[in-house]
């Protein structure tokens, strides 16, 4: 007799609190546990459309749905601190709990550091590092009774190259200030059973915020899509929280892990080679 695997792991019934989401690889995220039927709380500012990108936390909450998925869209900042309290305790109390946090809420500034506003070198700081750390910190009660409960940083490897480190230092420090802070949720909640991660894509994905703050419509053209990542991060959710901690992931290794081993169809432009696609920043 072969002995029985049990039913495959899912995100049904799962609850999921997200900063940010009402668009690109947040959205992708969220869609693709709704598949699943989790439940998906989007901690969002948008909630009026932005004049150049497509969104807002309703539309998302609408296309959860469609999905399969239940929504609790909360027109918040991550920056607030009331906002964010206000946005666990609802999560909660909608759901019955928290299994997920998934740190998506950034900023981009690519601006070398001479040009770089202090107001912009503010708000990547309060959005990426402070965000993350408060939203992570303020679930971590609930999270400790969860089943399987995950923090997700959408941030890279800590890469100390002085190409990385001098490319654009303020966006540098935002988003390594995330990896930081999730290594240390890690470390700090090990015992409590709460898995912390980040991840991070091998190329550029094809976002608004990509399109928009990098490179227009050539970028989009080298890129992958969004499912790239809200594929990898499914993998990330259903892994035993107790024994995958601690990492920052590529998204592409996590897919290789889990058996994929064509990635065309993630093209942004069907049929681009993946000798074409652009790499991402931080990663050599």
């Amino acid at each position: 007799m072969t002995p029985s695997t049990g039913p495959a792991p899912t995100l049904a019934g799962k609850t999921i609190l997200m900063s940010g989401g009402s668009r690109g690889i947040g959205l992708a995220i969220a869609l693709r546990a709704a598949r699943d039927g989790a439940n998906i709380a989007l901690l969002a500012k948008t909630d009026t459309p932005h004049p150049k990108l497509e969104g807002t936390v309703h539309s998302a909450a609408e296309q959860i749905r469609e999905a399969g998925g239940e929504a609790l869209p909360i027109v918040g900042d991550v920056r607030d601190d009331d906002d964010v309290t206000e946005a666990v305790l609802k999560t909660q109390g909608e759901f019955g709990g928290i299994d997920i946090v998934v740190n998506n809420a950034s900023v981009i500034d690519l601006s070398r550091s001479l040009d770089l506003a202090a107001k912009k070198y503010d708000l990547m700081q309060d959005v990426n590092v402070r965000g993350t750390f408060m939203l992570s910190r303020a679930a971590v009660p609930i999270l400790k009774d969860a089943e399987n409960p995950h923090i997700l940083s959408l941030s890279p490897p800590l890469n100390l190259s002085p190409k990385w480190l001098g490319a654009h230092t303020g966006y540098t420090l935002a988003k390594y200030g995330m990896t930081m802070t999730t290594l240390g949720f890690a470390a700090e909640f090990a015992k409590a059973g709460i898995a912390a991660n980040t991840l991070w894509p091998a190329t550029t994905i094809a976002t608004a915020a990509v399109q928009f703050a990098l490179g227009g419509d050539a970028m989009m053209k080298v890129s992958r899509t969004p499912e790239v990542y809200a594929d990898a991060a499914y993998e990330v959710f259903l892994k035993p929280a107790t024994e995958y901690t601690g990492q920052t992931l590529i998204v592409e290794d996590v897919l290789r892990e889990a058996g994929v081993t064509d990635f065309s169809g993630y093209a942004a432009v069907p049929g681009t080679p993946d000798d074409q696609l652009f790499p991402d920043i931080f990663l050599d």
